[in-house]
């Protein structure tokens, strides 16, 4: 970063500070701009590793509830059993059985404001996923979609937006490109829709879960082969775009195309969970959240812009924390920072 700190003082002068700043858009920046100054600052920022960021978005189907974790309203009648602990924040406590997230509340921000009167699970999915409810003709993308277009970029070998192991039975939409178009859709890693894995000591399904599938050659056929094959393919499918371009027809060379690259990059080695230290992995959890989080720390290592994690429930059921009776028992309160 000292390089180009340097490299950016060379080429337009020493950095103006806060007072010069205001004295420039007091007097006019107009002329400035005309000289190109301005737009090579801006571009240059712009490229600048600093601000090359990606989003890990874990989605926790139902949510524990606030008053037994972030907002548990002690001596209230809506208030919950547990006692309340400081953090690292003054001011700020939490349940006692967050004790990790209270150590570390100072790299945290809790949003207490947050309502609404969507109670469909379908509608919320959506809702929270893309910031608006589902009606009307228009297509919207989610938050990831958004977010890959914004902070990806065309050289990264893995796609933008991944997401792993989702719940898509609620609101298939939710997790949708919409609008965007297909090149802006997520790579679906364990989807499985009402299949889950439960996990049992010893076992590795969700090992198999979170890889690609059919990202080795078939066998018998050498890398010269799948190249003229896919040459052939891609010279078809031009022909055939030409003729009839729809969207179905984009949506379709897109998903070749992710395919073909996915396969011949090196980065695919990311979905490799086996290059971890045993206790990493111990550390993670060996679930398919735990595992799951930690392939997308492995992802974003290697460019991709968004992840995003779900949770399908401490077994890794469907509806995750929606708890509608024996609440305590079903969420397993007793373990600490699950």
């Amino acid at each position: 970063m000292a390089h180009h700190t340097r490299s950016l003082r060379d080429q337009f002068g020493p950095p103006l500070s806060r007072r010069e700043w205001l004295k420039l858009a007091a007097a006019g920046v107009t002329a400035y701009s005309a000289s190109g100054w301005l737009e090579a600052v801006a571009q240059t920022a712009a490229q600048s590793p600093r601000r090359q960021r990606s989003c890990i978005l874990l989605w926790m189907n139902g949510g524990p509830s606030q008053t037994d974790t972030f907002d548990l309203k002690p001596g209230h009648v809506n208030g919950g059993p547990f006692r309340e602990i400081p953090t690292s924040v003054p001011g700020v406590r939490i349940s006692e059985h967050l004790p990790r997230l209270a150590q570390n509340m100072q790299d945290m921000a809790i949003i207490r404001s947050m309502s609404t009167r969507e109670g469909d699970h379908g509608r919320g999915t959506f809702f929270l996923h893309t910031g608006f409810l589902p009606q009307g003709g228009i297509q919207y993308p989610t938050l990831g979609s958004l977010l890959s277009k914004e902070l990806g970029s065309d050289e990264c070998p893995l796609p933008n937006f991944v997401s792993i192991a989702p719940y898509r039975i609620f609101s298939a939409a939710a997790y949708g490109s919409g609008f965007l178009g297909p090149q802006y859709a997520p790579l679906l890693v364990g989807d499985m829709g009402q299949q889950f894995v439960q996990q049992q000591p010893g076992q590795d399904g969700y090992d198999r879960l979170l890889r690609v599938q059919d990202m080795d050659l078939p066998e018998g056929v050498s890398r010269e082969q799948f190249n003229a094959r896919v040459e052939l393919l891609e010279e078809m499918q031009r022909g055939f775009s030409a003729q009839t371009p729809s969207g179905p027809s984009a949506s379709h060379q897109t998903a070749y195309s992710r395919a073909v690259r996915l396969m011949r990059t090196s980065a695919r080695a990311a979905f490799n969970l086996d290059e971890e230290p045993d206790r990493v992995r111990d550390a993670y959890g060996r679930n398919q959240f735990g595992q799951g989080c930690l392939l997308a720390r492995r992802l974003v290592e290697r460019g991709v812009a968004f992840v995003e994690v779900s949770l399908g429930g401490l077994t890794n059921g469907g509806l995750g924390w929606d708890t509608h009776n024996d609440n305590f028992n079903q969420a397993g309160v007793t373990h600490h920072d699950a």
